[in-house]
């Protein structure tokens, strides 16, 4: 870490420079713009999906189990129709003859039931397929989405990867040049903006982040390395041009 005997202008450098070299990070992440939050969503969006069409076509497969048994329930029941038919010519009371009837007419409603159950999964099956068919349309379509976007956010990476780990590195290196009070206020400051600006120069006698105009006397003290000093509209820190290593004419 930095020592406390570092002079104000030292601490200033080592600030404006950690932020020179967090802002040509920050330019790869505007580079991969909403690319990683797209993957991640359709990444998302597909799980959701594919656990849908798994769902649906287990649905689907327990209704056509379900037609299947009242399938074979109507086999059962006309067997046994049958077989009562067949025991009707050989009744020999009425007794027996009733009891066989009851039986007969047992069988037919259980036959009406097993044919309306059958009917209704077959609408239910009808409808989940329409249902699984959409389901693995849409599921196929974020997918081929996902490959694209994919590709996209690869070849940036691969073209700016090895750029962005060396300056990583080098920012990790900046910081640790600069005492823990200064690093967690820059990176305080940091998380405010969109654009991670938390050191800035005075540009046009204007605060270079916010654009508010810098009190002459500000302007005096900042040259003077007696503090450190930050804007009064936006808090970011200021450094003056010498700081940043150009003039006001460039």
């Amino acid at each position: 870490m930095a020592t406390q005997t570092s002079s104000v202008e030292e601490k200033l450098q080592a600030l404006f420079d950690l932020q020179t070299i967090d802002s040509q990070i920050d330019g790869f992440q505007v580079l991969k713009g909403q690319l990683p939050i797209e993957v991640s969503d359709l990444e998302d969006e597909i799980a959701g999906l594919e656990t849908r069409v798994a769902k649906l076509a287990e649905q689907l497969q327990d209704n056509n189990d379900e037609i299947s048994k009242h399938k074979e329930n109507i086999i059962s029941s006309n067997a046994l129709i049958e077989k009562y038919n067949k025991q009707l010519d050989e009744v020999k009371n009425n007794r027996e003859y009733e009891a066989l009837t009851k039986e007969i007419e047992l069988q037919n409603l259980e036959n009406q039931l097993s044919e309306k159950k059958i009917r209704e999964g077959q609408v239910s099956v009808e409808r989940r397929k329409e249902l699984l068919d959409a389901a693995n349309e849409k599921l196929e379509g974020k997918k081929e989405d996902l490959g694209k976007k994919k590709v996209e956010l690869d070849q940036i990476i691969e073209k700016t990867e090895k750029e962005e780990t060396k300056l990583r590195k080098k920012s990790e290196k900046t910081r640790k040049s600069i005492e823990e009070r200064l690093l967690a206020s820059y990176d305080r400051i940091r998380s405010r903006y969109k654009n991670g600006l938390a050191v800035v120069t005075i540009k046009r006698f204007a605060c270079g982040g916010c654009f508010n105009r810098i009190p002459p006397q500000t302007q005096i003290e900042l040259i003077s390395y007696k503090a450190i000093l930050a804007c009064e509209h936006c808090g970011r820190v200021l450094v003056d041009n010498n700081i940043a290593g150009y003039t006001e004419e460039d």
